[in-house]
């Protein structure tokens, strides 16, 4: 704003950093050989955004350096863009009105101010621009404290700045940002703003998540004035991922006036991701969406790759669509709220990714696993990071599950065993998700070694890790009986089957797994019995 200090703080930053200084309008009048006011009378404000733009866009392109841009630059969508493109840090020096109307004392002269009242232009200025500078990257809050002061306070969170890790999901014109870090619900504003057609959106959490990380989510969207038509609360579980659910939540939400740029946020676990992103694919035909997931199994896989559905009593995600979000954001923050229960059937899919991706990531999983369903922050960002970029190449290779052999279906190991279980428990919260992956991630090792794929040990391996982690790990270890006859007859229901026949996900060792559909039925049933199942 006019009057925050944007030359004399810049000045006296790059002197501590020992960069140069440049301060664009100055660029822009040297360049233009006109002063901006000549440059605005002349040729107009669009003129004059596209000029500054390009100057902008040239400054930053070259060696580093602190810039000053005019107050109106930041303002300008193309030249936010342009800023976030060159990978510079941007800083709001976020001033109240009473430092603002001293500073800009004797400034009559200037433009905006001729023949007006300074608080009244302050003000309107405010109301337009502070969502906009919002967008930065940092924010310092600036008041009568000196320029030193607020230097240094600067300096320090530029150099303490971490950005949030950025995975990309290469799709084309459907592709979007995964971005993994600490607080990242509060920034959430910021950081969906570029993405989103407009600043109007609809939540879709539970009632276990909505008190926990609802008000910070609201706090961080409000920044940037981004407007919330409605909040659709539904109750947690898998219970909620319904037709019955999904037709209230519809409801709902084009009764608060959605339109077609209306965004859908889906802020939770796992089921609220596939509900809300099934409730976006299908109204409206088709609104855009993001995931904001705050369970460990929802950010290490179900919020990445646009799979999303309800279940049917017949089986598990038996209708839904493949709708790509616009971004995910992962903040890790929200894993430490969860209970040790969630995180460790969270930790199904982590260890199912193990597997999949090689000996590396599979070894690093049995070294720490014990500590990450502990709560070891260090090990979950690195689970996310390293799930997150398994799934978004293999997603990127087969983004609706077409592959003949391999491809995303490999994404599905232990998930054809898992399946069944869950549908046998029904969906009332006995076995979550997660727990049932855990499950078939032995069952189909083990099912593996019987038709001679793999090592005999890599089933006990497995076996061993997943009990480590304080997690369920054969059938024998839930909470009751199960009948082979019935769990082969669900697994004929699955969305996987392909004409009546069983196909699973098998493995010849970590990283050598491969999808299977000759496997002999009385092998499948030999193992359920022994793992404990009545005929």
């Amino acid at each position: 704003m006019p009057g925050a200090g944007k030359t004399s703080i810049g000045r006296r930053l790059a002197l501590r950093l020992g960069l140069p200084f440049l301060d664009a309008d100055a660029e822009i009048e040297a360049a233009a050989g006109l002063p901006i006011t000549d440059i605005f009378a002349r040729y107009g404000e669009a003129h004059f955004r596209d000029g500054e733009r390009r100057v902008i866009a040239r400054l930053l392109a070259g060696p580093p350096l602190v810039l000053a841009t005019g107050g109106g630059a930041f303002a300008d969508a193309r030249t936010r863009a342009a800023i976030r493109a060159s990978g510079a840090v941007s800083v709001w020096l976020h001033c109240r009105m009473a430092t603002l109307l001293k500073r800009v004392a004797g400034r009559e002269h200037r433009p905006m101010f001729l023949n007006a009242d300074p608080a009244e232009v302050l003000e309107r200025l405010m109301v337009a621009r502070h969502p906009l500078y919002a967008e930065a990257d940092i924010v310092i809050a600036c008041s009568d404290e000196s320029p030193e002061v607020t230097t240094r306070r600067v300096q320090q969170a530029v150099e303490g700045w971490q950005p949030p890790i950025r995975l990309s999901v290469p799709l084309g014109e459907r592709g979007y940002d995964i971005l993994i870090g600490e607080g990242l619900l509060a920034r959430a504003g910021a950081l969906l703003a570029p993405v989103l057609p407009t600043r109007r959106v609809v939540v879709v959490t539970d009632d276990v998540v909505g008190p926990l990380h609802l008000p910070t989510l609201r706090a961080g969207l409000a920044e940037t004035g981004t407007a919330i038509l409605a909040e659709i609360t539904v109750p947690s579980g898998e219970a909620s991922k319904d037709i019955g659910v999904l037709h209230r939540v519809l409801e709902q939400m084009l009764a608060a006036g959605a339109d077609r740029r209306t965004a859908v946020l889906a802020l939770g676990g796992g089921v609220v991701g596939d509900l809300a992103g099934f409730a976006a694919a299908v109204a409206l035909r088709g609104l855009p969406f993001v995931q904001l997931p705050t369970t460990l199994l929802a950010q290490v896989d179900s919020s990445v790759g646009g799979k999303t559905g309800v279940n049917l009593s017949l089986g598990k995600n038996l209708v839904g669509a493949f709708h790509q979000p616009r971004l995910v954001l992962a903040d890790s923050g929200t894993l430490g709220t969860l209970p040790v229960r969630e995180l460790r059937a969270g930790y199904a899919e982590v260890a199912k990714h193990g597997l999949l991706s090689g000996e590396r990531f599979w070894r690093w999983c049995e070294a720490h696993g014990p500590a990450l369903v502990g709560g070891d922050r260090e090990a979950l960002v690195t689970a996310v990071l390293e799930s997150c970029r398994l799934k978004s190449s293999v997603v990127a290779g087969d983004e609706r599950e077409e592959s003949a052999e391999g491809g995303r279906a490999l994404l599905n190991l232990g998930h054809t065993f898992g399946h069944a279980l869950e549908a046998e428990c029904g969906y009332g919260g006995m076995l979550l998700h997660g727990e049932a992956v855990g499950v078939g991630l032995g069952l189909a090792a083990s099912l593996s070694a019987r038709l001679g794929h793999c090592s005999q040990e890599l089933p006990g391996r497995v076996i061993a890790h997943l009990q480590a982690c304080g997690m369920p790990a054969r059938i024998g270890d839930l909470p009751r009986r199960f009948s082979a006859t019935a769990l082969v007859g669900r697994m004929r229901k699955d969305k996987k089957a392909r004409e009546g026949a069983l196909r699973f996900v098998l493995l010849r060792g970590p990283g050598e797994a491969f999808t299977a559909g000759d496997v002999p039925l009385e092998t499948v049933e030999r193992l359920l019995r022994d793992e404990g199942c009545e005929a």
